[in-house]
C-alpha cells in the first residue's frame, strides 16, 4: 500500500468514529511506526510493508475504541519538551501549559542563581521539567503514584536534568516529607486532582483510561486544594508565587480557599478563554 492510501484511510477511519482533529491524530499514529509527518507531504508514493500497514491499523482501531493517543503514541508535548507517557500517568495537556507559562514567567523576575520550584502532585512531571529547562530552576518533584512516579525518573533523563530535579516518591500530605522539603521556594505549582464525583460519573472514554486518583479530587473536587493550601504556602519565600490548575467552575470556590488560607489570589486564562490558573504570592515573612 501507498503511504498517501495509508494516511487516507486512517484518517477516514478516525473521522467516521467521531474524532474532530482526524488528519493530525492519523499523522501522529504513522509516527509510531517510524513514518515522519513530513514524508506524507514529501514521498506520498512511497510503498509501506504490509507489516507496518496492519500495525497502524491495529493502532486505528485502539484509537477508535477510545483508547487516548498519547498512550497509543507514548511521548507527548508539553511547553516546548517531550514526555513519556502511559497507562498509570495523567497525560500532560495544552490547558496546563498556562500554569508553567504562569511560573516561568515569574521565575523570570527572580535571581537566576536562586530559581527553586516545588512541584506537588507531580505526575509525569511536565510541570516542573518544563520549568527547569525554560528557566534554569532547581526544582523538587513530589509524587505519590509509583506507577506514575517510573514515568517522572524517565522523564527527567529525557529532558536531561538530572542535576536539576530531585524527585521524590510520596504523599505531599506524609509529614515526614513535608518537614522534610526547605522552606524558601520561589514558586510552587500543582495540578492536583480536581474532578467531582459528578465529573467522574461522567468521564470521557478515552479520560477513563487515564488513573482516577490523579483525576478525582473529592466529593467537590476541592479535597487537594484546601490540604495544599492550609500547608504549603509556609514553604514559600517572602513574595513567592503559589499557582494551581483548576477546573473551568471551581474559580470562585478555590479563590476563597487561597483567601481563607492568608493569600489574595488572582484568576488567570488559559488561551481558550476559561479561568484555569489561580496564582498568588506570599507575604509570610
Amino acid at each position: 500500500m501507498e503511504l498517501r492510501e495509508l494516511l487516507s484511510e486512517t484518517v477516514c477511519a478516525l473521522a467516521d468514529s467521531g474524532i474532530e482533529n482526524a488528519p493530525f491524530e492519523a499523522r501522529v499514529l504513522l509516527e509510531t511506526v517510524g513514518i515522519p509527518r513530513i514524508k506524507t507531504l514529501s514521498d506520498p508514493k512511497m510503498e509501506i510493508p504490509e507489516q507496518t500497514v496492519n500495525t497502524v491499523r491495529e493502532r486505528t482501531k485502539k484509537r477508535v475504541s477510545g483508547y487516548p493517543l498519547q498512550y497509543i503514541a507514548g511521548e507527548w508535548d508539553f511547553f516546548g519538551c517531550r514526555f513519556k507517557v502511559g497507562e498509570g500517568v495523567l497525560i500532560p495537556r495544552s490547558d496546563t501549559e498556562i500554569l508553567a507559562e504562569t511560573a516561568s514567567e515569574f521565575l523570570a523576575s527572580r535571581p537566576a542563581s536562586e530559581r527553586k520550584v516545588l512541584d506537588l502532585c507531580a505526575g509525569s512531571g511536565c510541570i516542573g521539567i518544563s520549568l527547569c529547562v525554560s528557566s534554569g530552576a532547581k526544582a523538587v518533584l513530589v509524587e505519590k503514584s509509583h506507577a506514575a512516579f517510573g514515568y517522572l525518573t524517565e522523564n527527567i533523563s529525557l529532558n536531561a536534568v538530572e542535576n536539576s530535579v530531585l524527585a521524590v516518591e510520596g504523599d505531599i500530605f506524609d509529614e515526614r516529607i513535608f518537614e522534610a522539603l526547605d522552606d524558601d521556594f520561589d514558586v510552587i505549582v500543582s495540578n492536583p486532582p480536581y474532578l467531582t464525583a459528578r465529573d467522574m460519573a461522567q468521564l470521557q472514554t478515552e479520560v477513563r483510561a487515564e488513573p482516577p486518583e490523579a483525576l478525582f479530587g473529592g466529593e467537590d473536587g476541592l479535597d487537594f486544594y484546601r490540604k495544599i493550601l492550609s500547608l504549603y504556602p509556609k514553604k514559600l519565600k517572602s513574595g513567592g508565587l503559589f499557582a494551581v490548575e483548576i477546573g473551568a467552575a471551581q474559580g470562585a470556590a478555590v479563590m476563597e480557599i487561597f483567601r481563607q488560607n492568608s493569600l489574595s489570589p488572582v484568576l488567570i486564562k488559559d488561551y481558550s478563554g476559561l479561568y484555569r490558573v489561580i496564582a498568588a504570592a506570599a507575604n509570610r515573612r
